[in-house]
């Protein structure tokens, strides 16, 4: 399917993060917009900047971006194609992973480290405040109520706007609810992936944003001749369409980040906030997804 809309995002519909702030459920993930193991610069920047603004045409007011993306390159990219941002744009983006080559991540969760990233990430963003920070890993070295009291120092500062973790439990949750208000959780998550389900129940029942990040499995629910070709054939859509369409009808605390470097493939996926699908078909997609 071909997006019938200018702005085929807004019909993912409206989640307000901490219940205060609106961002359309279907965003952008701006990992890819570097190179090979997310290191490095991108083989086609400009390329890279046409897909921010492209996505923002298209309704995208929700970005997703982390300091170790690059690193720092997926930052720089932003704020060179979008700022200054348009109103009610929303750039979220996380600290707590250092980089020291393609493909290598390893969790520092020191509170001083954690603090330099924010000042950082604001240099480079050109924000005043990041309206959504999250903890990108738990540092299993550093007790995180350390880690979480400092970006709720920065938060008092004016610094922060929204706490939000990645790849964490409901028990880390918990705990960390106990130190900051989190309004968002990033974990892994895709039609064949659901082993956070009961972090995504729970947030569901909280009133958490749930950002499931590899939605379409690294491209694997998007390949022709893959588990979804039967629905997508039906829809006249693309498999990634109906794998977006699958996670945005699956829960309302859903806010996926599909990510691309190309324009194309861009539009292709946020075309599918316009794909509705029965109860009838998204259950044929799980049975399909699930190999049953």
């Amino acid at each position: 399917m071909s997006g019938t809309s200018s702005r085929p995002v807004e019909k993912s519909g409206v989640f307000k993060l901490g219940g205060v702030l609106p961002i359309h459920r279907l965003g952008y993930g701006a990992m890819q917009l570097t190179g090979p193991g997310i290191w490095g610069p991108p083989k086609d920047r400009a390329e890279a900047v046409r897909v921010l603004r492209r996505a923002v045409e298209l309704g995208v007011d929700f970005i997703d971006t982390a300091d170790s993306y690059g690193p720092y390159v997926s930052e720089e990219i932003i704020a060179e194609a979008l700022h200054p941002y348009a109103k009610g744009l929303v750039i979220a983006t996380k600290a707590g992973l250092v980089r020291t080559g393609p493909n290598q991540w390893h969790p520092v969760g020191a509170p001083k480290y954690l603090r330099q990233e924010v000042e950082m990430s604001l240099r480079r963003l050109k924000l005043e405040r990041i309206d959504l920070f999250q903890l990108h890993r738990i540092d299993p070295r550093v007790p995180v109520e350390e880690s979480l009291g400092e970006l709720k120092a920065l938060q008092k500062e004016g610094k922060l706007g929204h706490i939000g973790l990645s790849e964490v439990s409901v028990e880390d949750i918990q705990r960390a609810r106990k130190v900051v208000d989190v309004v968002s959780v990033q974990n892994r998550y895709n039609l064949t992936d659901r082993v956070h389900e009961q972090v995504l129940a729970y947030c569901e029942q909280e009133q958490l944003g749930f950002i499931p990040w590899f939605p379409l499995a690294t491209g694997g629910l998007a390949k022709p001749g893959g588990a979804l070709d039967a629905e997508a054939r039906k829809h006249q859509a693309s498999p990634a369409q109906i794998a977006l369409a699958w996670l945005l009808a699956r829960s309302p605390v859903m806010l996926p980040i599909p990510g691309t470097s190309s324009v194309k493939h861009l539009e292709e996926n946020l075309a599918g906030a316009e794909l509705s699908l029965s109860k009838d078909e998204l259950a044929a997609v799980d049975a399909q997804a699930s190999g049953r």
